[in-house]
């Protein structure tokens, strides 16, 4: 293939995005494509902004990006932007490109803040820009703010995940140079679905906020976090220089000057920058799609004939015909036994490859919640100064004769809090098996697409309902045990049998190399120091799960 037709594929796959979008999701292929991923304030707006060399999206504090933004890129002599949904108006005033952006958001989502994964296509042709696509997710966010959905981050997760785990979408990983590189939610995601690192693509920004005397020399040089298409550090303007409309032009000279003369980068710079950048997408993006046409050909056609194969048997349908409905009814009963059927067990198709359903659940309880809880292992010294700080700080001035229960429970109750992760955690995984088991069960209702997509709204926001409840039980149940401890409770060792129970402590302890020596007791290979006259022993037991106090009476 000559460089002039390589030239054209970035505009095919462009002409093919516009066809979709024109007919909606319901066409679900796998075009190759590049994902912008990375946190709220990660700079992902600053580098698209610096491709273009215009100040065009929109910006705020929160969720700014509130759907999936196609930008696609085209090298032309003159400079404009034309929305998808307005075809044939070309702006040339970008402020109105911003506007447009978001009133379009807000017509799909609504003015509060919600997300929705319906993409705008916006084309902007310049002399500035290589030929380039680019999809531009919202940012990864933790906390609901104002009015916000409370499940906010799970569901822009989910939108992120529909587009990244497809194969043939490459990760654009935007991660800001002042954030510990292992913390990078754009660099988790894309591990969870490109363990390998093979179409991952980091971009490290905010290089010049670094604390001084630091800098990302191993992460650019694809030491620390590898990955096989490495990473391209940036420089972005500043808020204030945003807001002082400073030139991007004068911005990207200056970001030149800033790796030319940083002793860490300068061996370097000529692979580093914004222009630089925007070569390599445009020359792994015409890679990608050269490699990826041959197999994406012959899907399209074999979807062209099933579809065709479709049209044909709706030629002859009148839409008003019973059987339509009681069809859709049936594959509506169908959807909720098939979801039975995985999550009880006994399916018809049983999946050889991997665990899902009820089995993944399982799983989780099983294994992968009690694996939690054993992770949860104290630090013992650092538990005895706390035993020995509960003891002072509560006796004050006084110099105490026995331990006082509130140090007990002070010790105990911080112990107990530490269980509420594991327990969210193991909230969380269930219920993301159980969305992606009603995303298996919908693939019958495929004919039906509409149908299909409310059925997983529905069925989604049931399961969301039902997972703030969970949550709210599991924290009622640790508030509970947290309000009052039960000393009467068979593991809890009183007055009345320490002296047997330490009996068998000795036993054991010289069977197992387990001692008690005056002033110090070990048990179970945990050592407690003596702290007053009569002294609590806490411990927590991976076996039982529960807390088990020992008292003994120092001679």
């Amino acid at each position: 293939m000559g460089n002039r037709g390589m030239q054209d594929l970035i505009p095919l796959v462009n002409r093919l995005h516009d066809a979709f979008s024109a007919i909606g999701q319901s066409c679900n292929l796998d075009l190759p494509q590049i994902a912008v991923v990375g946190g709220q304030s990660a700079g992902k707006s600053s580098v698209l902004e610096n491709f273009v060399g215009r100040d065009f999206l929109p910006r705020g504090s929160g969720i700014v990006t509130r759907r999936p933004l196609v930008l696609q890129l085209i090298n032309a002599t003159t400079e404009y932007a034309e929305f998808l949904h307005c075809k044939g108006k070309k702006i040339t005033n970008f402020d109105e490109v911003r506007r447009e952006i978001e009133t379009e958001t807000d017509r799909v989502t609504g003015a509060n803040k919600g997300i929705s994964s319906i993409p705008i296509s916006l084309r902007v042709c310049s002399p500035n820009v290589l030929n380039l696509t680019l999809i531009d997710l919202p940012g990864i966010t933790k906390v609901p703010v104002g009015d916000q959905p409370p499940d906010i981050e799970y569901q822009i997760r989910d939108m992120i995940m529909q587009f990244i785990c497809r194969e043939n979408c490459l990760i654009l990983a935007v991660t800001p140079a002042n954030m510990d590189l292992a913390n990078s939610d754009a660099l988790k995601l894309a591990k969870d679905v490109d363990p390998q690192g093979q179409r991952t693509i980091g971009v490290i920004t905010k290089l010049d906020l670094m604390d001084e005397g630091t800098d990302a020399k191993d992460v650019l040089e694809n030491r620390l976090l590898p990955l096989r298409r490495g990473y391209i550090g940036v420089v972005n303007r500043s808020q204030k220089d945003i807001e002082g409309k400073k030139d991007i032009s004068a911005a990207l000279a200056a970001e030149r000057q800033f790796f030319l003369s940083h002793s860490a980068y300068r061996h370097m710079a000529d692979h580093m920058g914004t222009p630089y950048l925007q070569r390599v997408l445009n020359q792994q993006l015409t890679n990608h799609i050269r490699d990826t046409l041959p197999a994406f050909r012959s899907q399209l056609q074999t979807q062209l004939l099933s579809l065709d194969k479709e049209a044909e048997e709706y030629r002859h349908m009148n839409p008003d015909d019973p059987s339509r409905k009681t069809k859709a009814l049936m594959l509506i009963q169908h959807f909720g036994l098939d979801f039975e059927k995985r999550i009880e067990g006994s399916g018809d198709q049983v999946d050889t490859v991997e665990l899902s359903g009820g089995a993944k659940i399982n799983r989780i309880f099983h294994e992968r919640f009690p694996f939690e809880l054993v992770k949860m292992e104290f630090d013992e010294k650092e538990l005895r100064r706390e035993i020995s700080y509960a003891i002072k700080n509560i006796h004050g001035i006084r110099t105490g004769l026995f331990t006082p229960d509130l140090a007990f429970e002070a010790i105990v109750k911080k112990q107990i809090v530490k269980l509420k992760g594991p327990c969210l955690k193991c909230v969380d995984m269930v219920v993301q098996e159980l969305i992606t088991t009603v995303r298996q069960c919908t693939n019958k209702l495929r004919t039906f697409p509409m149908l299909r997509e409310e059925t997983e709204r529905i069925v989604t926001m049931y399961i969301r309902e039902r997972e703030r409840q969970a949550k709210d039980q599991v924290l009622l149940s640790i508030e509970i045990q947290l309000s009052y401890i039960n000393t009467n409770h068979e593991d809890f060792i009183g007055f009345a049998n320490a002296q047997q129970r330490n009996n068998q402590t000795s036993k054991k302890a010289s069977a197992g190399n387990q001692v008690i020596r005056k002033g110090w007791l070990t048990i179970n290979n945990i050592s407690l120091m003596k702290g007053g006259s009569k002294d609590y022993w806490f411990l927590l037991t991976a076996e039982s799960l529960s807390w088990r106090v020992s008292e003994k009476v120092w001679q």
